[in-house]
């Protein structure tokens, strides 16, 4: 799998992992990452700047993106999510 950056990745994805945490919120503007999920009951929030989402570093082996701020290094995941159709393949033959 070729990855170009991390920002691209970002544009088609639905949901992220962040250090093993599931985030469906986040956003990539401003010049920007912002990331927020539930841990438990505790909030948190990670916010990465557009030289830090540059600078993220892919792994192959672990399929994940590397990124380095002031709190340290956090293992980011991009998932894309998949969409189901209300449309029946058969129905084109129900009326044969």
């Amino acid at each position: 799998m070729t990855v170009a950056t991390l920002s691209t990745e970002l544009a088609t994805s639905d949901m992220l992992v962040i250090d093993g945490l599931h985030a469906f919120e986040f956003t990539f503007a401003d010049q920007q990452l912002s990331i927020v999920c539930m841990d438990g009951r505790a909030q948190k929030r990670w916010t990465f700047s557009a030289a830090q989402v540059q600078a993220a570093t892919f792994d192959d082996t672990l399929q994940s993106w590397t990124l380095s701020a002031d709190s340290g290094e956090h293992r980011l995941v991009c998932l894309s999510a998949i969409t189901g159709s209300n449309e029946d393949e058969d129905d084109e033959h129900a009326d044969a």
